[in-house]
């Protein structure tokens, strides 16, 4: 397993990395699409569409961005999508770890597989316009996501059950801790103070994320970055809550040794538009 992890792990890299620093974005862009795609074609599999049914979604969903590629849509402001989307994500967030998986499984197909296909939509859009903004940029976004996931898991493994008697969300991953949380919101904050001194020192262009925040005052980057993270283990744990309820532990088998796309995109899927929104409002 950990062989797998490792090889697939760097089979990634090698393709996203020079997608990245590729002088031109349409290679990122590109790169972006089919993964946003395979993502659309795992949530439909996810809601029991067969298999002729899923690739339809897949293409479909890759269609969509396509259209908003060329149609010009990645040049605009789309402060109001941001906008939407966010605020979307917030109260559906609350609405599914409130309800639950059995909850879930009585929202309408259409529904669910229409709202995922807007909410990876609207993912691909968000990724394409921070890597359009810029490297540095886009890094210090999935860094953010990154940093939590890790110094949750450390913290809930060293302080899990110590400071707070109940778990995070026992019905929905029941490895998840409070003190994991806790743990990823000061990881994520050390984060952000050494990449926005980074940006000063350095003077890297463009601003990291956590510049832009810190731009609005030090307290509004506090709270923002706060908040964002709040947001990851939100996206991750809706994800746990749609495997449950689908019955399955991993999106799919595509990415061996690590699951799915969807797997890995989760904590991204909220994240993308919630970081566009305020750095654009």
């Amino acid at each position: 397993m950990l062989k797998q992890r490792i090889i697939t792990a760097l089979v990634l890299l090698a393709i996203l990395l020079p997608a990245v620093f590729y002088p031109r974005t349409e290679a990122f862009d590109v790169v972006a699409l089919l993964l946003v795609a395979a993502g659309a074609w795992e949530w439909a599999r996810l809601n029991q569409i067969d298999s002729t049914g899923a690739l339809l979604v897949g293409v479909s969903c890759a269609g969509l961005c396509i259209v908003s590629w060329v149609s010009g849509m990645l040049a605009l402001n789309l402060r109001l999508l941001w906008i939407v989307v966010g605020c979307g994500w917030v109260a559906a967030g609350a609405w599914l770890l409130h309800s639950g998986v059995q909850r879930w499984a009585t929202v309408p197909r259409r529904l669910r597989l229409g709202s995922g296909l807007f909410a990876l939509w609207a993912a691909w859009l968000a990724v394409v316009q921070a890597r359009a903004i810029g490297i540095n940029f886009l890094f210090s976004v999935l860094v953010l996501v990154w940093a939590a996931d890790v110094f949750a898991y450390f913290a809930g493994r060293a302080f899990g059950g110590r400071w707070f008697e109940r778990k995070l969300a026992v019905s929905i991953s029941p490895g998840k801790t409070w003190e994991g949380v806790v743990g990823g919101m000061a990881g994520v904050m050390v984060c952000a103070v050494a990449w926005r001194w980074l940006d000063a020192w350095g003077q890297l262009q463009p601003a990291s994320l956590y510049t832009h925040l810190g731009n609005r005052g030090t307290g509004f980057m506090v709270l923002a970055v706060l908040f964002l993270t709040m947001m990851s283990v939100v996206g991750d744990l809706a994800e746990s809550l749609f495997k449950r309820s689908a019955g399955v532990k991993d999106s799919s088998a595509l990415l061996p040794g690590h699951g799915g796309v969807l797997d890995r995109l989760d904590a991204l899927l909220p994240i993308l538009p919630l970081a566009m929104m305020l750095v654009t409002i």
